[in-house]
């Protein structure tokens, strides 16, 4: 007791001490993680505007809110992609002098249903009245809790942002046009056909190994290609997965423990008391038909006698048993139907009448009735239901209840095999009944398959090692390889990304492999769901292009291939095209009416080189050796055939407008990003 009441004197002093001591301890880890630098409040900047990183991960924690299934990451990259755009654009926004003003803003919220259709803001004749909505604003700019008024200006500056980005897109817009001369040279493109002859030698003829490609000359290759090659900075890492697995010793106490359940199961009464006492599955009352059971053991569940029990087995990582509690009969149907629906139908776009519904609904009627296996066919080319028109009309697993009651009665009151005529709200059915399944309802025991403490804290033991025996041994491979592991690679990580091959959402892992204090060869252990990794960074790329092994999946067949097209050229010689088969081991082949729209060569695929070089030529004459996408090429051109001039290429010139329209939007967005200055701190959170 006197020393308790010496601590309670002395608390004020603990709390002073503990306080130190923690700050102490905090202090050293953001000094050590960097959190003090320049760089720790920003996620990012783009040409020199600060992406705060408070105000960002907000942005990211309502977008995973808002997505359903969204993962963190996945939130974090959308929001970046956000943030990258708004900079960006509102530079381009300011830089240009659009605004918009107060009556323009007021046109556009009039636009917005949930404000002028709003009661309050609705005049005697039910009109959008301007003066009571700028009541309404001035009476939440004074009132004395401010959250709807800062809520509204947010709102505002949204609007605001949409109605500047329109303009400016229509600023492109128009800016793009197609010329005359442009509509015709695409009806040429499209219309002028091309005749030739042509020998072939295709690059797989010359093997690999006569080839080899160096990775010196990958890298110099991209080089010279940089754009289409870059590549954001990545990581690779090897790692070494200790999965927390039961022993066998686990898996034996286990069946032992399901075994001793089910000695009781085949007495037990209130089997949905027992099952949700015992398992870990809660009991489903839900009937399920026989494709719905684990396969492998489909038949013996669903056979099983009313009141018996089948098990043990083992299904998704758990021990079962299960007992039969009951049988369905035509607890689910699979039917087909085609729609005809008519004008003034519920989501209707038909233009028929309901008279003229019905008769076709009879014609197609008896077409079924005459040749049902044709019926899909029917659905396909008649039905007005998208949701199962391209599917033959077919609805499976159907429940009593589920369709409209008329459908419902018809499926379930007829046999299979049965086809007729029901009229809905949505128009005239012509449905075929085509299966109809029994159900059963099962009482399921499940019990998690897991390791015991035991085997945990062995499994831990092996990966700490592990981890000791990697630190100190460079040789990565040779440490798995004694402990009776396979190493793995995860490779081209990025520092955005969220996922490491093989294992799944590893955050951490890759932000550990992008911190700056992380170094080539430096090894780590990893808490995951599925046990332990014990992970070495392999690789940090850094160069701005794909890393070596990315690349050559890449490169390396296309220099593979123009160090085949050398030695095949030596091959193909000759001074007639015959010559030139006969030398290279090929024959003369024949392509007709091919066009520059669609270059494509016969039995070989797309060859916009060798078209092109066609329609070079004059007829008769004959190419010099061309490098193609799958080969060597010789051609010897027939005839070119030139269509006809037509009075108005007005189509063509519309075509060509809208399609260069929305891609000079998105390519105009691309060239400002490609040009912009982006620090990417992503990697760090």
């Amino acid at each position: 007791m006197a020393v308790l009441s010496k601590i309670r004197q002395r608390s004020f002093f603990l709390i002073i001490i503990i306080a130190l001591a923690l700050f102490s301890f905090v202090l050293a880890d953001v000094i050590q993680s960097g959190t003090f630098n320049s760089d720790a409040n920003n996620v990012g900047s783009v040409n020199g505007t600060d992406i705060d990183a408070q105000e960002f991960m907000k942005n990211v924690a309502m977008i995973e809110q808002q997505g359903q299934g969204t993962t963190s990451t996945q939130a974090l990259n959308s929001a970046w992609e956000q943030e990258l755009r708004k900079i960006i654009l509102t530079e381009e926004f300011e830089k240009l002098g659009l605004k918009i003003g107060s009556e323009q803003l007021i046109n556009i919220i009039k636009q917005n249903p949930n404000l002028s259709q709003n009661p309050r803001f609705l005049n005697a004749a039910g009109l959008f009245d301007e003066n009571k909505f700028k009541e309404y604003l001035k009476g939440i700019k004074n009132a004395p809790d401010q959250t709807e008024w800062m809520q509204w200006k947010e709102f505002e500056k949204n609007v605001e942002r949409y109605a500047v980005e329109q303009m400016y897109n229509t600023m492109i817009k128009s800016g793009v046009y197609t010329t005359k001369a442009e509509g015709k040279f695409q009806y040429k493109l499209e219309n002028d056909k091309v005749d030739f002859d042509y020998v072939t030698v295709a690059f797989s003829t010359v093997n690999d190994d006569q080839v080899k490609v160096t990775d010196a000359e990958i890298i110099d290759f991209m080089k010279k290609n940089s754009k289409k090659y870059k590549s954001d900075n990545t990581t690779s890492v090897d790692f070494i997965l200790v999965e927390n697995k039961p022993s066998k010793e686990d898996e034996q106490a286990m069946l032992s423990s399901i075994n001793e359940v089910r000695s009781k199961f085949d007495s037990v009464s209130n089997i949905a008391q027992f099952v949700n006492a015992n398992s870990d599955i809660k009991f489903d009352s839900t009937y399920v038909t026989k494709n719905q059971l684990p396969v492998e053991h489909q038949e013996a569940l669903f056979n099983l006698p009313v009141g018996s029990v089948y098990g043990p087995y083992v299904y998704g990582g758990h021990q079962c048993i299960s007992k039969m509690v009951g049988r369905k009969a035509n607890a689910s149907a699979k039917a087909s139907h085609i729609l005809l629906s008519y004008k003034g139908a519920p989501q209707s776009t038909a233009t028929r009448t309901k008279e003229e519904a019905q008769a076709l609904a009879n014609t197609l009627l008896a077409q079924a009735k005459a040749n049902p296996g044709n019926f899909a066919m029917l659905a396909m080319t008649n039905s007005d239901d998208p949701g199962s028109k391209n599917n033959g009309g077919e609805y499976d697993n159907i429940t009593p209840g589920q369709m409209v009651p008329q459908f419902n009665d018809f499926v379930f009151n007829n046999a299979i095999g049965s086809i007729g005529v029901v009229e809905t709200d949505f128009g005239f059915h012509v449905i075929k009944v085509t299966d109809k399944y029994n159900a059963v309802l099962l009482g399921t025991v499940a019990q998690k398959i897991e390791p015991s403490d035991a085997t945990i804290d062995a499994t831990y033991a092996k990966a700490s090692q592990l981890e000791a025996d990697a630190n100190e041994n460079t040789d990565f491979a040779a440490v798995a390889k004694k402990a009776g592991f396979e190493v793995i690679p995860a490779t081209n990580l990025k520092g955005y990304d969220e996922y490491v091959q093989g294992i799944g959402s590893q955050r951490e892992i890759i932000r550990w492999s992008f911190n700056k204090d992380t170094e080539i060869g430096d090894v780590r252990r990893f808490d995951i769901p599925q046990g332990f990794v014990i992970a070495k960074l392999k690789d940090k790329n850094e160069t701005g292009l794909l890393p070596i092994d990315i690349a050559r999946q890449q490169v390396e067949p296309v220099i593979k291939n123009q160090k085949k097209a050398e030695i095949i050229k030596k091959k193909m010689s000759g001074n007639s095209l015959e010559a030139i088969a006969k030398a290279s081991g090929a024959s003369v082949q024949m392509a007709t009416g091919v066009s520059l729209k669609a270059p494509i060569v016969p039995n070989i695929g797309n060859e916009p080189k060798v078209v092109g070089k066609a329609f070079g030529l004059a007829a008769g004459k004959t190419s010099e050796i061309i490098e193609g996408n799958s080969g060597m090429y010789v051609v010897r051109v027939k005839a070119v055939a030139k269509a006809p001039e037509v009075p108005s290429y007005a189509t063509y010139i519309s075509q060509d407008k809208m399609q260069n329209q929305s891609y000079a939007i998105s390519k105009a967005f691309i060239a400002l990003k490609d040009k912009a200055e982006i620090k990417d701190n992503r990697a760090n959170f």
